[in-house]
């Protein structure tokens, strides 16, 4: 009697760890990453933006969304059998638009920092871009030892902030540090005399220097250079890999140098 009741307590107690291994399983299971499914029933990614910061994602004459970084987005969506949205964003709160699901990616020439890196996960590096000093053509700046006494301008959030605080013997010779919304404010009262130079993204600096021939020069000398990324919520591992994955083929069949060219009249697709 003994030993069948030691058998039935046997048998029940396996039978409650191979309950509690389902549950387990279930609940792992539940927790699996499904952002590209995700994805892929809405039929659509929604990209967060400066819409303000060309080449890589501003507004034309007509008030459409276009850009390097736009044309990229675009034909990645196409390749995924989805629809790009874009939804213009404040850039100092695009990462808390992201972790807070309003925004599906940042794909505005982010440039990768370990700091970011804390709140949200990066695709491959695609492209390289310095923070360049941006001056009227008229300017007596020829350096950085130049901008002492001068009022420098940056946009709020970006990394140009962060690349000025990395050299504080420069950013303490500032008269002033005035921080702005975006660029496009920036670049404007730097026109008009408010403010002596703009610490801006390179490819920014020089594609607003070909626009606007002789008003604005960049210089030769500048802060350091860094890699750009994709911009994903950490949990979204399989929608950022499918996104590497198109970009690797992109980049193979020349689609994404021909879209560099088109916006920069050259090749900066990092390989």
């Amino acid at each position: 009697m003994m030993k069948k009741r030691f058998l039935l307590g046997a048998a029940a107690l396996i039978l409650s760890f191979s309950m509690i291994g389902c549950s387990s399983s279930q609940g792992s299971s539940s927790k699996e990453d499904k952002s590209l499914e995700a994805i892929k029933q809405k039929g659509e990614f929604v990209v967060g933006l400066d819409d303000t910061f060309a080449p890589m994602g501003f507004r034309d004459e007509k008030g459409e969304i276009v850009g390097l970084d736009i044309d990229l987005a675009k034909e990645v969506a196409k390749r995924m059998g989805v629809k790009a949205v874009f939804k213009p964003v404040e850039w100092d709160g695009i990462i808390m638009s992201l972790n807070n699901e309003d925004i599906d990616l940042i794909w505005n020439g982010l440039s990768i920092t370990e700091k970011r890196k804390e709140q949200i996960n990066y695709s491959s590096p695609y492209m390289l871009d310095g923070q360049a000093i941006i001056v009227k053509g008229n300017s007596s700046i020829k350096s950085k030892k130049d901008l002492k006494g001068k009022i420098v301008a940056l946009q709020m959030g970006s990394t140009s902030e962060d690349a000025v605080q990395k050299e504080p013997e420069v950013l303490n010779s500032f008269k002033e540090l005035k921080k702005y919304g975006n660029y496009a404010e920036a670049l404007m009262d730097l026109q008009i005399g408010r403010v002596d130079a703009v610490v801006i993204d390179e490819m920014v600096g020089r594609y607003y220097m070909t626009k606007k021939p002789g008003v604005y020069t960049v210089l030769d000398e500048g802060f350091e250079a860094q890699e750009m990324g994709i911009g994903f919520r950490k949990s979204d591992i399989s929608f950022k890999n499918e996104v590497n994955k198109i970009l690797d083929e992109m980049k193979a069949d020349g689609t994404a140098k021909k879209i560099s060219e088109k916006w920069l009249g050259k090749d900066l697709i990092e390989k």
